[in-house]
């Protein structure tokens, strides 16, 4: 009998942080869980960063980490970034695929802080073994087109039966994603399950790309101001310029 990749091992990421903006915001929590089949007890490492910057009372009220928590536990952002991408990298030589909800935002924010502490990109810091990511978020709208109403992560669980005890909990997020993915495979195998992670790796970035053209139309026939990015699942890094950073782009602005 076939095995799909919703019923093999699964790795999930997943942030906590002082705002939502990727190019300024910073990490605040993370967690990494590994579960290595459906209904087997998934094991989740935590960090907690002092970000450096104080965490606004607007996400303090969402996490309910505070200043307070983070010089007195919390450890220095450089060391934390450094080994949530070691731990990213392990998963992805182990050809493990990873669960992030809403992969441009956690993966991005990640790659911004270890550019800010570390001068490395993440790509460089998790090595030449390639990062699989699966994106419920990105998976859901594809399968479920049309289906109206919220795709948060909360919207997303109640829609799949899944469990979801202690929001905005970094490792309870992160499990919950993996819950999540899993319930979306077995309920569209059709569409899904012929796959390979690496394929779906591929066809995401393309959906999400479409997925991105269709709410920036959206916007544009309402009149809002909003700019949708099409990149998936990590927007790329640009120069002070504006123009992407890449080895043939040479600029003397800061970025």
């Amino acid at each position: 009998m076939q095995q799909h990749w919703f019923t093999g091992p699964l790795a999930s990421f997943d942030t906590e942080t002082t705002g939502v903006d990727v190019e300024s915001d910073r990490i605040v929590s993370a967690a990494l869980v590994v579960q290595s089949a459906p209904g087997a007890a998934p094991v989740a490492t935590s960090w907690l960063a002092d970000p450096g910057v104080p965490i606004p009372d607007g996400a303090r009220a969402v996490h309910g980490i505070d200043d307070a928590k983070v010089r007195a536990f919390g450890r220095p952002a450089a060391v934390v970034v450094a080994e949530v991408a070691a731990a990213l990298a392990e998963q992805a030589r182990a050809g493990r695929p990873v669960v992030v909800m809403n992969a441009p935002y956690d993966l991005t924010l990640l790659d911004r802080e270890l550019r800010r502490h570390r001068g490395t990109s993440l790509a460089e810091a998790t090595g030449p073994a390639a990062l699989l990511v699966l994106d419920p978020r990105v998976l859901d709208k594809h399968v479920d087109r049309y289906r109206r109403g919220r795709r948060t992560l909360t919207d997303l669980c109640a829609h799949y039966g899944v469990e979801l005890t202690g929001a905005h909990e970094a490792a309870a997020d992160a499990t919950a994603a993996l819950e999540l993915v899993r319930a979306v495979g077995a309920r569209y195998p059709g569409a899904l399950g012929g796959l390979t992670v690496g394929e779906l790796h591929l066809r995401q970035a393309v959906w999400h790309a479409a997925q991105a053209r269709g709410l920036q139309a959206w916007f544009d026939r309402s009149g809002a101001d909003e700019r949708v990015d099409l990149s998936w699942p990590m927007r790329p890094a640009r120069c002070g310029c504006g123009r992407r950073l890449s080895p043939e782009h040479d600029c003397q602005v800061a970025a």
